[in-house]
């Protein structure tokens, strides 16, 4: 038996690797247009960048991040709440120092009981308050802040080698297992070949 017959396995999986490890690297080049005979070729990414940049602006600014979402985190009660604790230190300083500072006559008429009792009716009043306030301003920054265009222009102003290399270092372990997975795979179909052509004989 010819013993070049066992290389095959070995072959198989460099060649397998190559075409994908030359198939990741596509993605991202050549960057700008190249003419390599009769064809016109150019990554994919920078090709496609501004649909990349819609699509991604559509996704984050409809599924991931709306501003329903976050309407609804800011004016959760549990949310609210801590945000109290520093609004009554204000309150509490407001009332013990900036009143007597700017209406001493009022303030001296105004005790610790007077000043805690004023204080609790604040902050009861405050707690209902802050979550109209902020579904309000949720609402007014909803008409002045477009986030699928804030994404969209981000996104596609991002130079090409700057977008490969975000890229890289999010899925540089996804981009090594596929290259590996794709050699095992060559080497088991080079196996087969040997088990067949030995059969076949």
């Amino acid at each position: 038996m010819n013993p070049w017959l066992y290389t095959i396995p070995f072959i198989s999986a460099f060649i397998h690797w190559l075409t994908i490890w030359m198939a990741l690297k596509l993605l991202f080049h050549p960057r700008v247009p190249r003419r390599i005979l009769w064809f016109r070729l150019q990554g994919i990414f920078p090709k496609r960048q501004k649909q990349i940049a819609e699509s991604l602006g559509r996704i984050v600014g409809q599924e991931l991040l709306s501003f329903k979402d976050i309407e609804e985190t800011i004016t959760h009660p549990e949310n609210v709440q801590k945000i109290l604790p520093a609004a009554e230190q204000h309150v509490d300083h407001f009332l013990r120092v900036r009143l007597k500072e700017n209406m001493p006559v009022i303030s001296m008429f105004i005790g610790d009981k007077t000043i805690n009792q004023l204080k609790e009716v604040f902050m009861q009043e405050l707690a209902e308050l802050f979550p109209v306030i902020m579904k309000s301003y949720i609402n007014n920054l909803k008409n002045d802040l477009d986030l699928e265009k804030i994404v969209v222009e981000k996104v596609a102003a991002f130079s090409s080698e700057k977008l490969e290399k975000m890229l890289n270092q999010i899925l540089t372990k996804e981009f090594r297992f596929v290259e590996i997975i794709g050699a095992a795979l060559g080497f088991f179909i080079g196996v087969l070949q040997i088990l067949l052509t030995l059969l076949m004989k």
